[in-house]
């Protein structure tokens, strides 16, 4: 699911003197960016069975502090979807940190019990996320805090990134047992065209015994992504 590293954020700033308040201003930043993706690939598995995916994010950012919202199509279980996001990160040389916290919100997305509403409360679906970056390589851990997240379940990676390529090791615990590692490599073609190939090459179902467990075919992304003047 989704790219964690972009930033948005925060910021009204109360002055009294018109030079003031130009200052502050010019220390308030947003983006936007819209993506086209032949799959919508979230945490080594194809949540759209094979179906393209378009998403966009909207960011405003001030002084390390950053929140935003990010919306896609493309997952065929829960429906479209949009997040919510709120974080603080800093660089200091070669280290980097970045505190988030993220929010996963389906309007019209079927529950469990083919309940229309079942995933549209805003606060039933979110993640804690530390994330440390030093010198090109990153650690990022997510943790469910969500009223209706299973607290037993993590997923963290460990990535790694040189010139236009980058390597990202994800494993994934939903806390039953259907534990999976995969390995994803991605090239950066140029500012807007990237490719991803992405495999699990671990879990602790036994597909070839029959047991329930997630999808190990290597799987090929295809991405285009446009920056939004604002």
């Amino acid at each position: 699911m989704k790219k964690l590293s972009q930033a948005i954020a925060l910021a009204g700033v109360m002055t009294a003197g018109l030079a003031a308040v130009s200052t502050a201003q010019a220390e308030v930043e947003v983006s936007a960016s819209a993506t086209v993706a032949s799959m919508y690939l979230w945490r080594g598995q194809d949540l759209g069975n094979g179906a393209a995916a378009v998403s966009g994010d909207l960011t405003v950012s001030a002084s390390g502090a950053y929140a935003g919202v990010w919306t896609s199509s493309g997952d065929t279980s829960w429906g479209n979807e949009y997040d919510l996001y709120l974080g603080y990160g800093a660089e200091m040389g070669d280290f980097s940190y970045d505190v988030i916290l993220w929010n996963y919100v389906y309007p019209k997305g079927d529950g469990a019990a083919g309940n229309p509403d079942d995933r549209g409360n805003t606060f039933d679906y979110a993640d804690a996320i530390i994330s440390l970056g030093y010198a090109g390589a990153s650690f990022t851990y997510y943790k469910p805090i969500g009223a209706e997240s299973d607290d037993n379940s993590s997923y963290f990676t460990l990535g790694y990134g040189l010139d236009a390529y980058s390597f990202t090791l994800g494993k994934a615990d939903d806390g039953d047992d259907s534990d999976y590692t995969h390995l994803d490599v991605g090239y950066a073609y140029n500012d807007n065209l990237a490719f991803t190939l992405s495999k699990v090459i671990d879990q602790s179902a036994d597909l070839d015994k029959g047991e329930a467990g997630v999808d190990e075919d290597l799987k090929v992304v295809v991405s285009y992504s446009l920056p939004i003047s604002m």
